[in-house]
């Protein structure tokens, strides 16, 4: 379908546009007040490549709960642009942070303060590679490929697995991971989960601001593409409660210290200082201030409790893995779990920095 898709809408707008070659579609990309994600087109007289040559644009924030009717607009300015696999080149994505109308940043434009701390802190050149996990779900509401009215088999054989019955979606994970590559995102794998009809991908290495970014045009493009299946994707931390795993945003972590040779210290030294702010973390590693998360770290499905911190080589049951070839090595990066699927990558980056780098210890 993907190339079908790209084929015939590429053959359009080469029709349409075959007099305009100095025209393109961007299409601005944002986050609203409640972590959705809105987008709308323009139709552009050049053909714009970065965000600077992209102009500051508006929409009706009473609209998106980001302000009211009586003074709703709210600007978007672009910071990042990607290729467009959908209309193809020339064609853009745009990704903005939102403003209000005195250009403060509005709810929810965490990319603001994000930006600031990755400039203060970008000689440490930290490193980010996040793994998003994501369920899918047809119309209804039910996991794409589970029996009506009841429960596949117990989990097992879907981590990985291979086969119809083991199995749902294959077709949107390739699709996407397509769309991510003529993009431009630094999509580094995919593979299917624990629980059936869920399915990961893993973005990164990226390094200071670029990681919040790319995850959020990856989140983007999952979305259109399942838009082409009517398939609903969901970042819920525990779609299904029960003996099912969930699904979270595991951030892998390191600074060039860490990365060489004997920076296991510098990755134990980092590890202590996430120990001591351990609730902040989770207040800030999921949509609803670690609401959501209670019902994902509970010690149980490849996750530690949420009310105690822990860390250990190769342990996928504590807040903190160090992996097992960098226990080896003596060098590289540790993979923070607690964060949850839904978190945003710009809050999760910004306060891993500010408790590491920064040495921030309030909380």
């Amino acid at each position: 379908w993907y190339q079908r898709r790209v084929h015939n809408t590429y053959k359009l707008f080469q029709n349409v546009l075959k007099d305009y070659k100095d025209r393109c579609i961007a299409t601005y990309i944002w986050i609203d007040a409640d972590f959705n994600l809105r987008c709308k087109s323009k139709v552009m007289d050049t053909l714009a490549k970065t965000p600077e040559q992209c102009p500051e644009w508006n929409f009706d924030g009473s609209s998106t709960n980001q302000a009211s009717g009586h003074d709703s607009d709210c600007w978007i300015q672009p910071k990042a642009v990607y290729r467009d696999p959908f209309r193809l080149d020339p064609h853009i994505l745009v990704l903005c942070d939102v403003y209000k109308n005195d250009h403060s940043p509005a709810i929810n434009n965490h990319r603001a303060s994000c930006a600031e701390v990755m400039k203060k802190t970008k000689d440490a050149h930290p490193w980010f590679g996040i793994e998003q996990e994501y369920t899918l779900l047809d119309k209804t509401g039910h996991p794409l490929g589970w029996p009506k009215g009841g429960y596949p088999a117990p989990q097992g054989p879907y981590y990985c697995g291979v086969g119809t019955n083991k199995v749902h979606g294959r077709e949107i994970v390739e699709a996407h991971l397509a769309a991510c590559l003529y993009a431009g995102i630094t999509v580094s794998g995919t593979n299917a989960e624990v629980m059936p009809a869920q399915w990961e991908y893993q973005v990164g290495p990226c390094e200071g601001i670029d990681m919040g970014d790319q995850l959020w045009v990856s989140r983007y493009l999952l979305l259109t593409v399942a838009e082409e299946f009517d398939v609903v994707i969901t970042l819920d931390p525990k779609p299904i409660p029960g003996d099912w795993n969930g699904a979270g945003c595991h951030t892998n972590y390191s600074t060039e210290l860490m990365r060489k040779d004997g920076g296991i210290k510098a990755i134990n030294e980092a590890i202590e200082k996430l120990s001591l702010r351990h609730e902040l973390h989770i207040k800030n590693y999921d949509a609803a201030r670690g609401e959501d998360n209670k019902r994902r770290l509970t010690g149980r499905h490849e996750t530690a409790s949420i009310d105690k911190f822990s860390h250990g080589v190769a342990d996928r049951g504590a807040s903190i893995r160090i992996p097992r070839q960098v226990a080896h090595d003596g060098k590289g990066y540790l993979e923070d779990r607690r964060p949850a699927s839904n978190c945003d990558p710009y809050v999760v980056t910004e306060i891993i920095i500010r408790t590491t780098v920064l040495n921030e210890t309030s909380e």
